[in-house]
C-alpha cells in the first residue's frame, strides 16, 4: 500500500463516517475532502475544478429551471389532479397514486414532485378517508423507482452518465434504462399494492393527529390585569368553543380537572384546551389569553397575518439537537412552535425543553411570508401552509408541459443530448414567462449545495483512480475468488445499495464508479453492465429515512418510524436488486 492509497483511503474513510452522521454539511464533507486530495498532490487542480464543469453536473442544474417552471404554473397538480380522480379502495388510490408520481418522477426531480405532492395527497386521503400513511411511503418509493426509468429522472443517472462521458464512453439517451427501470417499477408497484397494506402502518401524520380532539394541546395563561380575571368560564366565553374545549386549570400548586362553567378565573391561571388546530387561532381571538408555550405573542406580526404551517426538519437545520429555547427558533423565524411530532407521536412537555432531531415535524404559527421565504431554503426538508394558499398560474400549465414534452422529444429522436435540449426548454420557460428569472434563480441557489457535492465527488472519484485505490480496492475483492462477472455485478451493486443508505446518493455513485470500471476492466468484460448496476443501486434507497431525500421528507407528514422503513424497505430492496442484477446483463451483455 503506497501512501497515496494510504491518504485517500481515510480521506474517503473520513467522508464515509462524516456523511453518515450528519453532523456537518455534504457539500462541506465533499469541498473539504476535495481540498485534502488536492494539497496532498493526489490530484491536480485541473482535476479537482474538472467535475464542475460535468455535462452531467451542467444538466442536473439546468433541469432544476425546469422544474421550478413546472411547479409554479402548477403543472404537476394539473397532472397529478387529472390521474388521482376518487377511487374507492385503499388498492385504488395506491395505484392512481404510483401511476402519476412515478410518471412525473421520470422527468422532474424527485425532490421537487414528492415535495409538491405530499400536501396533495395528504388533503386526497382526507376526503378518501384514508390514513396518509397508507400513501405517503408509497409516494416516495414510486418517486424512487420512477426516477430509475429515464436518464434525466434522477440527478444520479446524469452524475454516471457524465462520468461515462468524460472517460470517452457515449453517453446514454433519455429512454435507454427504461428497459430495466420499467420493469423495476413494475415489480416495486406490484409489491406495494399486494403487501403494502400489510406492511405500511395505519397511523396518523401530524395533521391528522392535531386534528383529533384529544391529541393536540393548546395552554394559555391569564396574565395580570387581563380582563377575563375574577369571570367565570361562562362569562368568558370559554364554555362553547367552536375548536376545542377547556379541560384543566393550573393555580399555582393545585390543578383542576373539573371544570365547570361557574368556575372564576383568576389572574395567573394556566388554561389548557383540547381541540383541533384552529383552537389557538379562535383562544388568540379572546382578550385576556396569551399563549403559554411557544411565544407566538411576541411574534411581531397582527393575528390577521399569522397562518399555520408545518415544516420537517432537515439535516441543514442549524438548531439539530438543542432545544427550541436554545436555538432560539422563534427569533430567528419569527415562528411559534405549537406542536412537536415525532415518529407519529406528538411529543408531550414544555415546548421550549423539546430537543429537535432531524426528522420532527413542526407545527407553527407564523406569518403568510414564512412558507416563500423558506420553500427555497435547506432549513427544513418540507414546508407545507395548513390553509389554501394562492393558487400557481394554471393557465400556462399545458405550456409548460408541452415545452417538458419537446425537450424529451428532441433528445429521443436524436436531434440534440440531454444538455442542449434542457437549456432550449429552460429558455423557452423563461421567455414564456412560465417561470421568472428571480424564481429560476433562487431554484437553482437553493440547490447549489447538491451542486457542490456532486461536482466535489467527481474530485474525490478521480482521487481513487489517480492513487491507485480504486484498483487496490478491485484487487481485494478479486482476491476473495470472485471469478463470476455476474457475482462480481452482484458484488458492485450490493456494495452500491450500502453506501447509498448511509450516504447521499450522488456521492455514493461518484466512489464506487471507479471501483466498478475496475472490477470489469480485471476480468476482461464489458463496463456498462457494472455501471449500469451503479446507477440503479445508487437509487434503490428504501431501507432508511435518511438514504433518500424523499424517505426523510414523508417521515413526519406520514407519522413513519424508523422500523416501518426496514419492515417494507428490507424486501423492496431486495426485490430491486434480484431485478436488476437479472436484467442488467440481459440489455448490456458482459
Amino acid at each position: 500500500m503506497t501512501p497515496d492509497i494510504l491518504f485517500t483511503s481515510l480521506v474517503v474513510a473520513a467522508v464515509l463516517g462524516a456523511l453518515a452522521s450528519n453532523r456537518v454539511p455534504a457539500e462541506v464533507t465533499m469541498m473539504a475532502a476535495l481540498v485534502a486530495v488536492l494539497v496532498g498532490g493526489v490530484i491536480s487542480p485541473d482535476q479537482a475544478l474538472a467535475g464542475f464543469a460535468n455535462p452531467g453536473l451542467m444538466t442536473v442544474a439546468v433541469l432544476y429551471v425546469v422544474a421550478a417552471a413546472l411547479r409554479d404554473t402548477g403543472a404537476i397538480y394539473w397532472i397529478a389532479h387529472k390521474l388521482l380522480g376518487q377511487p374507492k379502495t385503499l388498492t385504488g388510490s395506491q395505484t392512481r397514486l404510483i401511476a402519476p408520481t412515478a410518471l412525473l418522477s421520470a422527468f422532474l426531480n424527485n425532490t421537487t414532485v414528492v415535495a409538491m405532492m405530499i400536501p396533495a395527497v395528504q388533503e386526497w386521503a382526507q376526503r378518501l378517508k384514508l390514513s396518509a400513511s397508507q400513501l405517503l411511503l408509497p409516494l416516495s418509493y414510486a418517486a424512487i423507482l420512477g426516477g430509475t426509468c429515464t436518464l434525466i429522472g434522477t440527478s444520479t443517472n446524469l452524475v454516471v452518465d457524465g462520468m461515462m462521458q468524460r472517460r470517452g464512453l457515449e453517453g446514454f439517451h433519455i429512454f435507454d434504462l427504461a428497459w430495466v427501470g420499467v420493469p423495476l417499477l413494475l415489480a416495486g408497484s406490484v409489491f406495494l399494492l399486494l403487501l403494502g397494506r400489510r406492511l405500511l402502518p395505519n397511523r396518523a401524520g401530524l395533521v391528522e393527529q392535531v386534528e383529533r380532539a384529544r391529541e393536540y394541546h393548546v395552554e394559555m395563561v391569564v396574565p395580570e390585569g387581563s380582563p377575563l380575571h375574577q369571570k367565570t368560564i361562562q362569562d368568558a366565553g370559554l364554555r362553547n368553543l367552536t375548536h376545542g374545549y377547556l379541560t384543566e386549570i393550573q393555580r399555582g400548586d393545585k390543578l383542576y380537572t373539573a371544570v365547570g362553567p361557574d368556575m372564576q378565573i383568576l389572574a395567573g391561571d394556566q388554561l389548557a384546551f383540547i381541540g383541533a388546530p384552529d383552537c389557538a387561532r379562535e383562544l388568540q381571538r379572546i382578550n385576556g389569553l396569551v399563549p403559554a408555550h411557544g411565544g407566538a405573542h411576541k411574534l411581531k406580526l397582527n393575528n390577521h397575518q399569522r397562518c399555520l404551517v408545518e415544516v420537517v426538519i432537515g439535516p441543514e437545520f442549524p438548531g439539530l439537537n438543542h432545544t427550541v429555547k436554545d436555538s432560539a427558533f422563534r427569533t430567528r423565524y419569527q415562528a411559534a412552535i405549537l406542536s412537536i411530532s415525532r415518529g407519529g407521536r406528538r411529543q408531550p412537555g414544555k415546548v421550549g425543553e423539546q430537543i429537535l432531531r432531524i426528522g420532527d415535524t413542526l407545527l407553527l404559527e407564523t406569518g403568510q411570508t414564512f412558507v416563500e421565504q423558506y420553500r427555497y431554503r435547506r432549513d427544513f426538508m418540507l414546508v407545507s401552509p395548513l390553509s389554501d394558499s394562492t393558487p400557481p398560474d394554471f393557465s400556462k400549465a399545458p405550456l409548460a408541459t408541452a415545452i417538458l414534452v419537446g425537450m424529451v422529444a428532441i433528445n429521443v429522436i436524436g436531434l440534440l443530448s440531454v444538455l442542449e435540449a434542457a437549456f432550449i426548454a429552460a429558455g423557452l420557460l423563461l421567455a414564456t414567462r412560465c417561470v421568472t428569472v428571480n424564481r429560476a434563480r433562487m431554484n437553482v441557489s437553493v440547490n447549489l449545495p447538491v451542486l457542490v457535492v456532486i461536482g466535489a465527488a467527481f474530485a474525490l472519484g478521480t482521487a481513487l483512480e489517480e492513487s491507485g485505490t480504486a484498483a487496490f480496492i478491485v484487487n481485494a475483492l478479486m482476491g476473495q475468488g470472485i471469478d463470476s462477472p455476474w457475482l462480481a455485478l452482484l458484488v458492485v451493486y450490493l456494495i452500491t445499495a450500502l453506501f447509498t443508505e448511509v450516504i447521499t446518493n450522488n456521492a455514493a455513485a461518484v466512489l464506487v464508479f471507479p471501483i466498478a470500471t475496475g472490477v470489469a476492466e480485471h476480468l476482461g468484460v464489458s463496463p456498462m453492465p457494472y455501471i449500469v448496476a451503479v446507477m440503479f443501486a445508487a437509487s434503490a434507497s428504501f431501507m432508511t429515512p435518511l438514504g433518500y431525500q424523499t424517505n426523510l421528507m414523508v417521515m413526519g407528514p406520514g407519522g413513519y418510524r424508523f422500523t416501518d422503513y426496514l419492515r417494507i424497505g428490507v424486501p423492496m430492496s431486495i426485490l430491486a436488486a434480484a431485478v436488476s442484477t437479472a436484467l442488467i446483463p440481459v440489455f448490456w451483455p458482459f
